[in-house]
């Protein structure tokens, strides 16, 4: 039962803007916030189709996680009961975790490059019989 005091308590304690952790987690968060823009930039330069196709969520996917990080860290430090739980954060974790397994998963599945294909001339074709025409 103690586990699920810790998990499920609805405002876990006291923490602080200056805490190293609270500052980890401010700045992973803004790590997701900045990589939502970076993916965008990429995106729009990348020349490759079946790229870009599988890298359609990846932004708006790095910034919902980043926003809603931001909302868990600011209700802990501020005390708001309920969205500072413990919990929330184990949920975030789990659904970070699946949507980045499904996405390697796609990735491996779905991705490929076209390689140019090379005409090679052989030089026997010059000596070899031809068609004939039909007149």
């Amino acid at each position: 039962m103690p586990y699920l005091t810790y998990f499920f308590a609805p405002n876990p304690g006291y923490a602080f803007y200056d805490s190293p952790k609270v500052a980890a987690l401010l700045m992973v968060c803004g790590f997701f916030v900045l990589f939502s823009i970076a993916v965008r930039f990429w995106r729009r330069r990348s020349s490759n189709p079946s790229f870009k196709r599988l890298s359609r969520s990846w932004a708006s996917a790095a910034f919902w996680f980043g926003l809603v990080g931001f909302v868990f860290i600011v209700a802990r430090v501020e005390q708001i009961s309920f969205l500072a739980m413990r919990f929330l954060w184990v949920l975030w974790g789990i659904s970070f975790a699946v949507y980045l397994w499904f996405q390697v998963r796609l990735f491996r599945l779905r991705y490929y490059a076209t390689l140019p294909s090379q005409v090679t001339e052989d030089p026997r074709t010059k000596y070899l019989p031809s068609k004939k025409k039909n007149r």
